[in-house]
């Protein structure tokens, strides 16, 4: 069983924490754009407050450990450990929870290049505990805009877990999906389940579209968020989102496994 200080001392070697390769220029675009109520940055969230840039700023200084000083803007941002370790150990505990009760849940993924294999190990711990792990509108197509216009997806699950795909055959390297910020995907998924008559589950378990379109729902989310993904944090502040990790979500598949085995192992589910 992985330590805390264990845990810690990786999160920086690895670059999930500390020093982190989002840049500030990166992250205070985002929170700009946020700001302006872009959809780009909203992932499926409609704010109740009148978040501006300053405020956004607060909040990531507050829930990442990133510079709250508006008049840093270059370099790399920085996420102080703790506060990765202190939500990784209420994350495990939101997956306890849903193992005890044997909660319908539903996993999904933006970065299926980087966390599939994260999210697919949470997928076969709680199927073993018990949990229904759903898989609903596979196979349905999503239209989601993005900077090269109107492109269509295909929705699938690979181990449990939800992810999108281009409808073309995958270059090689390419197999496990397609990277999105997209909600919709997780409207999808959700609007099938209803349409069938259910199971809905009771906690989705992801990262930006998956976790805020689910919350913004009413459905009880938890997830990975970097620190140019606000409104993640945001929806944690305002009370649609349970949990949200703060770490660099775009490292190698492989620097993940420490943390699927501290999650495990805190939330009682190791195999």
């Amino acid at each position: 069983m992985l330590s805390t200080g264990a845990m810690r001392a990786h999160l920086l070697a690895a670059g999930l924490a500390g020093p982190v390769a989002t840049t500030r220029e990166t992250s205070l675009r985002s929170y700009r754009l946020f700001a302006a109520r872009d959809p780009r940055l909203l992932l499926g969230l409609d704010p109740e407050l009148p978040w501006r840039q300053r405020d956004v700023i607060e909040l990531m200084a507050d829930r990442c450990g990133v510079s709250a000083d508006p008049r840093h803007t270059s370099g790399h941002d920085v996420i102080d450990p703790s506060r990765t370790l202190a939500a990784l150990d209420s994350f495990a505990d939101r997956l306890a929870t849903a193992a005890r009760r044997r909660a319908p849940v539903l996993l999904g993924t933006g970065h299926p290049h980087r966390l599939l294999g994260f999210y697919a190990a949470l997928a076969d711990a709680l199927s073993a505990a018990g949990c229904a792990v759903l898989t609903p509108a596979q196979g349905d197509c999503v239209d989601i805009t993005t900077r090269f216009g109107l492109r269509t997806y295909n929705l699938d699950y690979v181990r449990g877990v939800a992810l999108v795909r281009e409808p073309a055959p995958s270059p090689p390297g390419r197999a496990e999906g397609a990277h999105t910020h997209s909600p919709l995907p997780i409207r999808t998924a959700l609007a099938a389940a209803a349409e069938a008559g259910g199971p809905l589950p009771e906690l989705v378990v992801g990262d930006h579209g998956w976790v805020c379109g689910a919350g913004q729902l009413g459905f009880e989310a938890i997830g990975l968020g970097d620190t140019d993904d606000p409104a993640l944090f945001v929806g944690e502040a305002e009370g649609r989102v349970s949990v949200v990790v703060p770490l660099d979500d775009a490292v190698r598949s492989d620097y993940y496994r420490p943390l699927t085995r501290y999650v495990l192992n805190r939330a009682c589910l190791s195999q």
